[in-house]
């Protein structure tokens, strides 16, 4: 690829990370109602080489136009950044039935990752010239997500004290920012068309501190579980009155903000089928499965039919001709 034709921005790892959201999905359903172990498995494979690729892709990229040291920083993009030490998190967490040792290595480093990573941005937002007007919902992921999930694989491995540590490390994080972007939202002129997407993870907090949660109980519908639900069928019932604005936005990387949270949401529905004992919740697990396998199918074939026409992603300004003499 032409290192000065396109401009690879660390929001395409949001490929990855939806793929690694499916994937869960399809774990759950296979430790609830039995579903075929193989597909989460294939799942999660494809989210480690997708975010392998995605990673060397992205430094040469980023190297070889000079802006590695300014990517997390930067006001749009830089909170997606924090993707690239989350991802191993899960991927970590994935491996502990097969590998665990593995599983535990791959997991630290993206621990220690995330936490350096969540705090280093957080600084910038402190010290930096900071405007209402740049935040999105993206600014959830460094601490708020990566907290979550790093409480969920430390409940995976036994962890208890850690997975309550980073549980409530993600749960702060997500009521100060939340109110923060809710603000901004509110208050502020619209998103720009491209970052329209972003408005999808608006309803990612609730569901995977729901399937943390569950990860953390043993499954058990409680009151903090409901809490985390009611917050969620709210955040849902938003999406669907967003989706005009969603018509408007252009086809590219941010459409990947609705996979991961829209799998999770599906994957919180399967651990509460299963916590309720939902009468056909078999049926109802497979038909779950299905929507979000579909629309991560079309989500997947579209960006592959973008990158084949060369619109999906951004492409640097062409350069000036010399003058002429």
């Amino acid at each position: 690829m032409n290192a000065t034709k396109y401009r690879l921005t660390p929001n395409l790892f949001g490929v990855s990370f939806g793929t690694a959201g499916l994937a869960q999905a399809w774990t759950a359903a296979w430790h609830t109602v039995g579903a075929a172990e193989w597909v989460g498995v294939a799942l999660w494979v494809a989210a480690a080489a997708l975010w392998v690729v995605t990673l060397v892709s992205y430094v040469a990229n980023a190297s070889a136009q000079g802006r590695l040291r300014t990517e997390v920083t930067h006001p749009t993009t830089g909170p997606f950044t924090s993707l690239i030490a989350i991802i191993p998190m899960l991927l970590g967490a994935a491996l502990e039935p097969y590998a665990e040792t593995a599983g535990k290595v791959v997991y630290t480093v993206g621990l220690v990752g995330t936490v350096a990573l969540g705090s280093w941005i957080t600084g910038a937002w402190i010290r930096l010239d900071m405007k209402l007007a740049d935040w999105h919902p993206g600014y959830f992921l460094p601490t708020v997500a990566g907290g979550l999930i790093a409480a969920g694989g430390a409940a995976v491995f036994g962890w208890t004290r850690l997975a309550e540590l980073m549980f409530g490390y993600g749960l702060v994080c997500w009521f100060v920012l939340g109110s923060i972007l809710l603000l901004r939202l509110f208050t502020q002129p619209r998103l720009a068309p491209p970052l329209l997407p972003t408005m999808a993870i608006e309803l990612a907090p609730p569901v995977v501190a729901g399937n943390v949660w569950f990860a953390m109980n043993g499954g058990r519908a409680d009151l903090v579980a409901t809490v985390f639900a009611g917050y969620a069928i709210l955040m849902a019932l938003v999406q669907v009155s967003l989706i005009p604005l969603y018509r408007t936005a252009p086809f590219g990387p941010p459409y990947w903000a609705f996979a991961f949270t829209y799998a999770a949401a599906v994957a919180v529905a399967i651990r509460w089928l299963a916590a309720d004992d939902v009468v056909g919740r078999t049926g109802i697990t497979y038909a779950l499965l299905a929507v979000g396998s579909l629309a991560f199918a079309v989500l997947g074939a579209r960006s592959v039919l973008a990158l084949k026409n060369g619109t999906f992603l951004l492409r640097n300004p062409a350069p000036l001709p010399d003058p002429v003499s």
